[in-house]
């Protein structure tokens, strides 16, 4: 088997109890990396610390990576400015964040026989937020819910 140093220096095709003895006598390991060769390749490295270096190179990207979650501000047909503005509030901070935000329109009762003031609603939030964010698919009725996702423009 060809044999391979820790530090990536050849040191030839060698038998494989004279390959242990070597890594032995490093204290390493010996590790397989082209079984398909002919002869196998085989490399010295502490098996352990390479291991714990990959873990943790793993662990540190996560961390940088950012999932994109989507959150749900709600509202009804007749909302009053203040509500209606801290709503639209909610949705500003969470498209910055970076997160899709699905605006639901919750019908009441009777309410539910005039969804274009619904509409209307959805339609003035959208202008609101059209700096942020843009639809990612249009309002659809589901029972008595109406309902949008928007994304952000910066992903």
């Amino acid at each position: 088997m060809r044999l391979i140093q820790d530090d990536g220096e050849q040191i030839g095709i060698v038998s494989i109890d004279e390959a242990r003895e070597r890594a032995a006598a490093r204290g390493m390991d010996l590790v397989e990396v082209a079984a398909e060769a002919r002869p196998p390749v085989v490399k010295m490295m502490d098996y352990g610390k390479f291991k714990y270096e990959a873990e943790r190179a793993r662990r540190e990207a996560r961390k940088k990576q950012h999932t994109i979650r989507v959150k749900e501000v709600k509202f009804r047909p007749g909302i009053e400015s203040h509500d209606y503005s801290f709503k639209v509030g909610h949705a500003k901070r969470f498209l910055e964040e970076g997160n899709k935000v699905k605006l639901t329109m919750m019908f009441r009762g009777r309410q539910v026989t005039h969804p274009e003031l619904g509409l209307e609603v959805l339609a003035r939030v959208m202008e609101d937020l059209q700096e942020l964010g843009k639809a990612e698919s249009q309002p659809s009725m589901e029972g008595r819910v109406m309902s949008m996702i928007v994304g952000p423009l910066k992903a």
